[in-house]
């Protein structure tokens, strides 16, 4: 089973509920924990994993032979990213800028285009104790993360639970995230802001056939919005963690809810069988 950790917006505990929910389900069954925010990781943080190797992620470039190469700019005209340039008797190439799609190579009437590797980020393994953990990591100053949160769920393992911490936001590296979960919960929080962006995670998840739920957290905070439009809509709650100030000063140590208030284990374990259960009934993505 895959279970995704979403949020339409950052800072709603996302992260909190992710390694919390891993933690709790250890001495069950095997646990994967996937960070996928590979843009800002901070999982590791939280679980403090012995990393064991690393994986460099590369994305193909094209290199142009200008022996073969005659200028004729079909690359360019092929290329819908801009990445490439035909001025005069000179072909540009802007790595920045490019996908790894393949078409220019593919296409050059001259085949005088051939691709090599560009380094955009990494791959980091590693465990805590009975739990698997990888994270990936996009490279300062790169702007595609697609390509590495798709080299972190090739290391998926399809024989256990699999947790996935997802990018915040309904954006590309959330969808690219998410798609292929079994179930996706939304953190939210109770306020006018969180609603906004819950709205946006449910019709997401909705268009992408996924089942949900959702966790309210700082419940407490502002008012009962997020509870009814969820009754509205027939998205199930199923977990509301309060505004506690211990649990502030917690993951402000850099410590999982469940291991600095271990009373908290229970209603994790408790919210993986509601999950189960609603799988069961088929509940899908949206509710309606």
């Amino acid at each position: 089973m895959i279970i995704a950790v979403a949020s339409g917006k950052g800072g709603t505990g996302k992260t909190l509920v992710a390694t919390s929910l891993a933690l709790s389900l250890i001495n069950r069954k095997a646990v994967q924990l996937l960070d996928c925010d590979v843009e800002e990781p901070n999982a590791h943080i939280l679980l403090r994993p012995l990393f064991t190797h690393k994986q460099a992620v590369t994305i193909p470039i094209p290199r142009v032979d200008e022996a073969r190469c005659t200028y004729c700019g079909k690359c360019a005209e092929v290329c819908i990213y801009n990445a490439i340039a035909v001025v005069g008797e000179k072909v540009l190439i802007f790595p920045e800028l490019c996908h790894g799609c393949g078409a220019c190579q593919y296409l050059c009437p001259e085949d005088a285009i051939s691709e090599e590797g560009r380094e955009i980020g990494v791959l980091e393994f590693g465990r805590v104790g009975g739990l698997e953990f990888v994270h990936g990591k996009l490279n300062i100053g790169e702007a595609m993360a697609p390509p590495v949160i798709r080299q972190v769920k090739k290391h998926i393992n399809q024989d256990g639970l699999v947790i996935i911490d997802v990018p915040p936001g309904t954006s590309c590296p959330v969808v690219e995230t998410v798609k292929g979960s079994d179930f996706c919960l939304l953190v939210t929080e109770p306020t006018s802001f969180g609603l906004n962006d819950l709205t946006l995670a449910v019709e997401m998840v909705s268009r992408l056939d996924i089942p949900c739920g959702v966790v309210i957290n700082r419940d407490g905070v502002g008012d009962k919005g997020v509870e009814e439009y969820c009754l509205k809509e027939g998205v199930p709650i199923m977990l509301q963690i309060p505004l506690d100030i211990r649990i502030a000063q917690l993951y402000s140590r850099g410590i999982t809810l469940v291991e600095g208030m271990p009373e908290w284990q229970e209603s994790f374990v408790r919210l993986f069988d509601n999950i189960k259960q609603a799988l069961r009934k088929g509940q899908r993505g949206g509710g309606k």
